[in-house]
Formats: C-alpha cells, sequence, structure tokens
C-alpha cells in the first residue's frame, strides 16, 4: 500500500493537493459547507496527514460506517483530540462498544420512554412560554443564552433531579465544558475545570440520594442494576453512575441549545420561510428535520477502525481514525435535491443528525419536542426577527458546531 492510503497498483483517484479540511481551523469553521462539498465531489475518502485522520463525508458512507459499530469503533473515544489508542472498557456510554455499551444503552433507555418524554411536554411548554415572557418589551435578546441554552438545560437537570436552586450553575458549567482554545484547538483549563465541576457536583448528588432517595433519575442510578458482560446482576460503580450523569446532562443540553440557534440564525436568513412558519405553526415539527438536516449541531464524530476497509479504490489501514461528517452528510447531493437549499417543506426521509444504529440518539424525541415547543412558543409571540451577527459569538468545537451567543431584534 503507498503512503497515501491508495492500494498498490490500483489507478484509483488521488485527492487534490490544495483541498484541505482542519476541524480546528476556526476559519473553515465558520463555513465548512464549502469545503465539504469538495471533500464529497474530490476526496470522498479524504485523508489529513497533520492530524493524521480519514474523514468520510458522503451520505451513504457516513450512514453504513454508522451501522457497522464492529469495524467503526466507538470505544477508543469519538472526539479526535481525546481519542486513545487502546480501547476503553468503561466511561461514558457513547465510548464505548458492546458489551459494555449495551448494558448502560439498557439503563439509559429508561430515562427516555415515551411515557417519560410525553410527560415533560407541558412542563416543557410552560418553561418556554415563561423564558420568552420575560423578555416582553425589549427590542432585542439573546435567544440562545436567555433561552435556547435555558431551555434544554433545565429539562435534563429536572429529569436528573437538579435542584432548582442549582440549575443555572449546572447550565453554566456545561456550557464551560466545551470551551475549545483556537490556538491549538484542544480544550484547555476552563473545560478541564468545568468538567470536575460537574463530575463532583453530580458525585455529590448521587451520593446524597443512596441515603435518602427520590422520584428521579439521580435516584435511579443509584439503584438501577445491570447485567455486566460477565452475566453477573450488579449495580453501577460510583464511577460509572457518575459518569452516566455528566453524559445525560451535557448530551441532553448542547444539542438542543446549539439546534435553537441555528433555527433563530437561519429562520432569519430566510425571511420567507420564516414568514410561513409564523402563518402555519403546523409545518414546525419537519421544519425542525430540515435545520437538523441543514445545520447539524453536531456535524463530526470519530471512530477507531478495527479493520481494513477500501472505499473509492483507496485502502484505510486498521487501527486508523476515521471521521464520519454528519454535516457534510446533510449537505449530500447524491442524497437530497438542491441540498443547499434550506426548504421546511422538504420530504426528508433520513438524516443522520442524530447518529443511527446502536449509538443513535436516545434524546430524539426528547430533543424533538424541545425544538418543536421552543419554537411554537417564539412564533407565537414573535412573527419575525433579524440577528445581531456583530454580537453573535460562535460555539465552535471539533464535534459541535453552532453559537454561544445569539442576539435577535424582535418588534413585540
Amino acid at each position: 500500500m503507498s503512503q497515501d492510503g491508495r492500494p498498490k497498483g490500483a489507478n484509483g483517484p488521488q485527492q487534490p493537493d490544495d483541498l484541505n479540511w482542519d476541524p480546528f481551523d476556526e476559519a473553515l469553521k465558520a463555513d465548512p459547507h464549502p469545503v465539504w462539498q469538495r471533500l464529497r465531489d474530490e476526496a470522498p475518502l479524504y485523508y489529513n496527514s497533520q492530524y493524521n485522520f480519514w474523514a468520510l463525508s458522503r451520505f451513504e458512507d457516513v450512514e453504513r460506517a454508522h451501522r457497522e459499530p464492529k469495524r467503526y469503533s466507538s470505544a477508543h473515544v469519538t472526539v479526535l483530540e481525546m481519542m486513545t489508542e487502546d480501547a476503553q472498557h468503561e466511561g461514558p456510554m457513547i465510548f464505548l462498544d458492546p458489551p459494555e455499551h449495551t448494558m448502560l444503552r439498557r439503563l439509559a433507555s429508561k430515562a427516555f420512554t415515551p411515557r417519560r418524554v410525553a410527560e415533560l411536554e407541558n412542563e416543557i411548554r410552560d418553561l418556554c412560554g415563561n423564558l420568552l415572557d420575560a423578555q416582553q418589551g425589549r427590542e432585542r435578546f439573546d435567544y440562545v443564552q436567555e433561552f435556547g441554552a435555558r431551555v434544554p438545560a433545565t429539562v435534563i437537570a429536572a429529569l436528573l433531579g437538579v435542584p432548582p436552586s442549582d440549575r443555572e450553575d449546572v447550565r453554566r458549567h456545561i456550557d464551560q465544558m466545551f470551551h475549545l482554545e483556537p490556538e491549538v484547538g484542544m480544550a484547555n483549563d476552563v473545560a478541564a475545570q468545568a468538567g470536575a465541576w460537574l463530575y463532583t457536583y453530580i458525585a455529590d448528588q448521587l451520593n446524597e440520594r443512596r441515603s435518602t432517595p427520590r422520584d428521579d433519575m439521580f435516584s435511579d442510578l443509584v439503584s438501577a442494576e445491570v447485567i455486566d458482560h460477565q452475566g453477573v446482576t450488579r449495580r453501577l460503580t460510583p464511577d460509572e453512575a457518575s459518569g452516566f450523569g455528566i453524559l445525560l446532562i451535557g448530551a441532553g443540553t448542547e444539542t438542543v441549545a446549539r439546534l435553537l440557534g441555528w433555527a433563530a440564525l437561519v429562520l432569519a436568513d430566510h425571511p420567507d420561510q420564516q414568514a410561513a412558519l409564523a402563518e402555519n405553526p403546523s409545518l414546525i415539527p419537519n421544519a425542525v428535520e430540515e435545520l437538523l438536516r441543514y445545520e447539524s449541531p453536531s456535524p463530526v464524530q470519530a471512530r477507531w477502525l478495527t479493520e481494513q476497509v477500501e472505499l473509492h479504490d483507496r485502502v484505510i489501514p486498521a487501527e486508523s481514525k476515521v471521521l464520519l461528517l454528519t454535516g457534510s452528510a446533510g449537505r449530500d447531493e447524491r442524497v437530497y435535491v438542491d441540498a443547499n437549499r434550506f426548504d421546511i417543506r422538504r420530504n426528508i426521509k433520513l438524516h443522520v443528525a442524530f447518529g443511527y444504529g446502536i449509538h443513535f440518539c436516545l434524546g430524539a424525541a426528547l430533543a424533538r419536542m424541545e425544538g418543536k415547543i421552543a419554537l411554537e412558543e417564539t412564533f407565537a409571540r414573535y412573527k419575525s426577527w433579524t440577528v445581531d451577527m456583530e454580537d453573535a459569538v460562535p460555539l465552535h468545537t471539533s464535534t459541535v458546531r453552532g453559537y454561544h451567543q445569539l442576539p435577535i431584534c424582535v418588534e413585540n
């Protein structure tokens, strides 16, 4: 095999010398879609020598990789800058393969049953209404910090059992956990300290539930019994339970916060679509799916290849890092007609914004409900808005893309 990964003797295509996608490049993060389109067209199997990873950008390849978890392993961590050479057998569920992943997923599914999600609908609607009513009379407010990020953080915190007095502090630390230093493309002390604070906070809450159980997910975590890969029935260790809590509270907040930020921006950029939703709110559920396709809040997932794979006349060696570009897959013209056009009436049979296969997001139904209700309550109060991009603050990591702050201007 040649150094660029092509099979020896094959006449497969070389990737263009001027084609470079760097997941840490701030300029590319601002609008990665042009380079992702080049990847899909010119290098559907792309190799980055600087960071030693491969990337899949077409929908068919990304979707297939999600369906082959044994080949595309999650057990080496699914964040590029955190990946390990050794497979993990304990830790957050999203960083594990079966059987460890299966054990924890069964437990997590108990938190997101259809009944439990449905029971949250009225609470979510009241929360959205109260947060938006607090902005009445103002001509300008931060749609993310004063609304979009508070909704999912409050909902998942309530589901877990975080006391109301602690929820804003927890939300702030979740935001900080996703901080990235642009100069080096690595999480710094801000992110590390926030993660440590959350771990300690959750561990303290779990310890409290061991002595004083309540009707919440924290209590479920300390009392739940799981069957491990050796067939032994046991309870979660304190580290497993704390890690599980961090996963739920982080993942349950971040995706929806970014989704709602994108909703505000994309709809402001498409006033005809914004007007259509204001006139006909029944279009909102499909608009949420189109937003997820058009601007995926989590556009990149990393995997570790456990065996050699040949794609597009090139070979990815075993033990390689492979990035699945969900954000690119959502704009693949081979699947979506006029893919770069935002269309709230588009017939979307499938997208991969929530992953696929065994790692499909367990909280997808809750995230969709939160997005739907948040937009319904927004349009109930505002028929249109514009975005003040001069004061907008992006939040871009190697796996998350969206806005930390997004001021909007409204008419009351």
